[in-house]
């Protein structure tokens, strides 16, 4: 790894979601992957969407106007337990999809 003289680190990922989908969003992030929802300080809560927090990661919900899914950008998150996860993503009905393409690395693709 190299370091920088800035010191960087990630505070959170942002992805868009569509108007209303806060609780459908929910569902998946706090019950399915078991992450913490995030009180959003009160000027960004009025805009919708919502926080979400596990560990050292944390996924910033927002509503986007005329919202259309990424057909390729995506978080690459780490987890000390990816068949336990899969196992989870499965059991709800989220699809998971193994790819051994990265060498070196173990990991699959799931929707939210």
């Amino acid at each position: 790894m190299t370091a920088s003289p800035y010191g960087y680190g990630l505070h959170h990922v942002q992805l868009a979601i569509p108007a209303g989908s806060e609780d459908e969003c929910r569902a998946f992030y706090v019950g399915v992957l078991e992450m913490v929802e995030v009180a959003k300080p009160p000027v960004l809560a009025a805009r919708g969407g919502l926080w979400v927090r596990a560990d050292t990661l944390e996924i910033h919900l927002g509503v986007e106007a005329d919202f259309r899914p990424a057909a390729k950008a995506h978080p690459g998150i780490l987890t000390t337990g990816l068949d336990r996860l899969a196992t989870r993503l499965t059991a709800a009905g989220a699809p998971v999809t193994s790819d051994d393409a990265f060498p070196g690395h173990r990991r699959f693709y799931t929707h939210d």
